[in-house]
């Protein structure tokens, strides 16, 4: 292989320029054409319907089916399982270069089709265009990124200092056979980006991605299955997770864990891969990202338009269901009221509605029904913890989509539970500190330590910030989330996970094992 050119962000596209806008448009028609079509498990070479469907709708117009989908059961897990194994023993021994290569054929045809798969998204689960946009941009920097960490991997043995009369060698090998459990905010991206890291480091892959969310991810699975990757490498077996997700956790062939979403899923896998089941040999790896509750710091010096606008994208951001959200603003007495009114202000003029019609829509549908009543019930217990200052209802539409106004709370004491539990919707509790040192020990008073920032014009502030700011990805006048990969790498600290740090150069390294090889001379 030909040296690559270096690594670039995917550019975002810019709906202001009609072009771009018709193409969208068109995606957008290609995709409504193909909705409700019916999709198989695939297990090696094998379709596989098992007898039982489930459909993935469209929280905009629930009546709207997406696609209706076999439903894994235990013994398709189990099957998967045994044919990834048997797929791992021929594909961990596979040239590095011609696995990164799938990776890069792969992003060059997402590339061509960006459009196509942004729309899946805004049908799927109601992302905005511009969010969806950054999905499947992600999504490419994965496949390229992670395509060029391998490659990087094989020359580790550069690294190594010299032993007279021995020739030495460090290799990068891979794990076996991986469990992916993705969640449903991020459908392309996260879901790409564990599944490419895995396979590119020579493991094989039993998918499970979100029952919200199969779609874009059979998508995915397209782009490699039609490239010519080998039966078993990938497998595609969406279900519950009681059947196909415990399955795959406590199989003795399961070599490690990679998962997204919820710590309370998250803590549950990391206790359940810990048992050494019979016939196992190995301690299991976990991967875990559990979210977070993420806090905007603003002082007297910042700018405070500027942190205004930080909070709102902050907080409202594909509904606030990111575990990156700004879902707290943490603001000093001296400024409170000026930023709590811009605020107010920026967050009036989103507009929410289904996010097909147009760019123009910025604020789209929760995840599902489910998702709904919780954050209404939040929202019920915000209004006895702080003073309601926007929104705080359900928006009703003919079709019965799952809408929820962007709603705020303002002077929410530090510890209520509006401002210590992930809310996952979009809700933002405004907190009045007595000043910076309030501030921060406010930001550290959750269970949490994903993202946070930070808006002051004093440095000795934000230096103090850079020590004492517990989370693992922390920005300086700026939004706390869209993290670039190569440039940000993401994960977190405490009940946020294992701070993998996807997008970075030591992600691959969680996928691999390290072997040092010496031979006398």
């Amino acid at each position: 292989m030909t040296r690559l050119p270096d690594f670039r962000n995917e550019p975002l596209t810019d709906y202001s320029i009609p072009a771009n806008r018709a193409a969208f448009e068109r995606a957008i028609d290609l995709v409504r054409s193909q909705l409700g079509q019916r999709y198989p498990l695939r297990i090696g070479a094998d379709a596989v319907w098992t007898g039982d469907t489930f459909d993935s709708i469209n929280p905009s117009r629930p009546a709207e089916v997406i696609g209706t989908f076999a439903k894994g059961r235990k013994e398709d897990a189990e099957r998967a399982i045994a044919v990834a194994d048997s797929a791992f023993q021929t594909w961990q021994y596979t040239d590095p270069l011609e696995r990164a290569g799938y990776l890069l054929s792969a992003a060059a045809e997402m590339r061509r089709r960006k459009h196509e798969f942004s729309a899946w998204m805004v049908f799927e689960i109601g992302k905005p265009w511009s969010e969806a946009d950054a999905d499947t941009c992600e999504a490419i920097d994965f496949l390229e990124y992670y395509a060029r960490q391998m490659i990087r991997l094989t020359e580790a043995s550069d690294m190594l200092y010299p032993c007279p009369g021995e020739q030495n060698q460090l290799l990068y090998i891979p794990l076996g056979v991986g469990a992916v459990i993705p969640p449903w905010n991020f459908p392309n991206a996260i879901m790409t980006g564990m599944t490419s890291a895995a396979i590119v480091a020579g493991n094989c892959v039993v998918l499970k991605p979100s029952s919200l969310t199969p779609m874009i991810a059979y998508k995915f699975c397209e782009l490699l299955w039609n490239n010519g990757l080998p039966p078993g490498v990938l497998n595609f077996v969406p279900g519950p997770g009681s059947a196909i997700g415990d399955t795959m956790v406590d199989h003795p062939r399961t070599r490690f864990i990679a998962f997204t979403g919820s710590k309370e899923v998250g803590t549950r896998i990391f206790e359940r891969a810990a048992k050494v089941q019979p016939g196992q040999k190995w301690l299991k790896r976990t991967v875990l990202e559990m979210g977070g509750k993420d806090a905007v710091v603003v002082d007297e010096t910042a700018d405070l338009e500027a942190a205004a606008e930080g909070i709102v994208i902050s907080a409202f951001g594909f509904q606030g269901q990111k575990c990156s959200a700004g879902s707290r603003a943490i603001i000093v007495d001296k400024v409170y009221d000026t930023v709590e009114a811009r605020v107010v202000e920026k967050t009036r003029q989103l507009r929410l509605d289904a996010p097909d019609l147009g760019p123009e829509v910025n604020q789209g549908p929760v995840a599902d029904k489910n998702a709904m009543k919780t954050i209404m019930d939040y929202i019920e217990v915000g209004t006895q913890e702080g003073k309601l200052l926007l929104g705080g209802k359900a928006k009703q539409t003919p079709e019965g989509g799952y809408f929820i106004e962007p709603t705020i709370f303002g002077d929410v004491p530090g510890d209520a539970r509006i401002a210590q539990e992930e809310i996952f919707g979009p809700v933002l509790a405004m907190i009045r500190a007595r000043d910076y040192d309030d501030a921060l020990k406010i930001a550290n008073s959750t269970e949490f330590g994903l993202t946070g920032s930070v808006y002051s014009r004093d440095r000795s502030r934000l230096e103090r910030a850079r020590r004492e700011f517990h989370v693992g990805n922390l920005y300086f006048n700026r939004k706390c989330t869209g993290a670039l990969v190569g440039s940000h790498p993401f994960g977190g600290f405490n009940m946020s996970g294992t701070d993998s740090k996807a997008g970075g150069p030591d992600y691959l390294l969680l996928f691999t094992q390290a072997k040092s090889v010496a031979e006398r001379l």
